[in-house]
């Protein structure tokens, strides 16, 4: 059943992907109607299977890469019908739909066997851990849409071209991104916390070592640059929309490195 509702949230979100091609032509009037409750809808079976898939398993933090992609795209889409209720605009859907869409087809396949065979996995903690570092990862990929959006509105107006979609104002796309950076980092920072305390506890320093958590470190530290650049150096706009893309696209690497390779080095297979 967890799949079968994961698929019928593929269906709405399809929507979102139709949107998305249509707001390029500029022919989104009837899809505009319905787009919003198309992806709610779809966020509500997404989040049935979910919590389905949770229980048939007992796990709580994902057992399988498709677990994985399921929940960050279930993630992303909720901190996205959040920034609409609060700033009434679909523009950053022309990324995130595609995205959600994919990660939710690749989830949709088939719930592979339990790839983690550490007992340290089915812990409370890591869920934390797991949930907070999604959670962030979802944020941050928000504040990396309206990065895109703030260079590609800007440039557009200084060259003075025809619309491509509707979009709204600079200072509203940099309200969503600075917004989308202050969710994301304290759940970032949170669970990286988190995942070193259990790490630290059962294994001691050697877990620094392990590439992935440096990768993270840096990525947790490059983001934090980007706050204290927007707090105390009063960079905003075009600067920080800049930097926001390259924290984001440093965060990417590090979770190619965790899904390539599954899980850290010192938990063994």
């Amino acid at each position: 059943m967890p799949l079968l509702w994961l698929r019928v949230a593929l269906i709405f979100y399809a929507v979102g992907v139709v949107h998305a091609l249509f707001s390029l032509a500029r022919k989104h009037e009837v899809l505009d109607r319905v787009l919003m409750l198309a992806i709610l809808v779809g966020a509500v079976f997404h989040f049935v299977s979910l919590v389905e898939l949770t229980i048939l398993t007992g796990d709580l933090a994902p057992a399988t890469v498709h677990h994985s992609e399921s929940l960050l795209g279930f993630f992303v889409i909720v901190f996205f019908l959040a920034f609409w209720v609060k700033y009434r605009t679909a523009s950053p859907g022309v990324f995130v739909f595609p995205l959600v869409f994919l990660l939710t087809l690749a989830a949709s396949f088939g719930e592979q066997a339990p790839e983690f065979s550490s007992p340290l996995l089915r812990t409370s903690w890591i869920f934390v851990h797991v949930i907070l570092i999604f959670l962030g990862y979802a944020a941050l990929f928000l504040s990396f849409v309206a990065s895109l959006l703030y260079l590609v509105q800007e440039r557009r107006l200084k060259a003075k071209s025809p619309k491509l979609w509707r979009m709204p104002s600079l200072e509203v796309i940099d309200g969503i991104g600075y917004q989308s950076l202050l969710l994301g980092f304290p759940f970032m920072t949170l669970g990286l916390v988190a995942g070193a305390v259990v790490a630290q506890v059962e294994f001691g320093a050697v877990f620094f070592r392990d590439p992935k958590i440096v990768l993270s470190l840096l990525v947790w530290l490059v983001y934090l640059i980007l706050l204290f650049t927007r707090w105390n150096a009063g960079w905003r706009g075009r600067r920080a929309a800049v930097l926001a893309t390259l924290a984001f696209l440093a965060a990417l690497g590090t979770w190619a490195a965790n899904y390539l390779s599954v899980t850290h080095r010192f938990l063994g297979p």
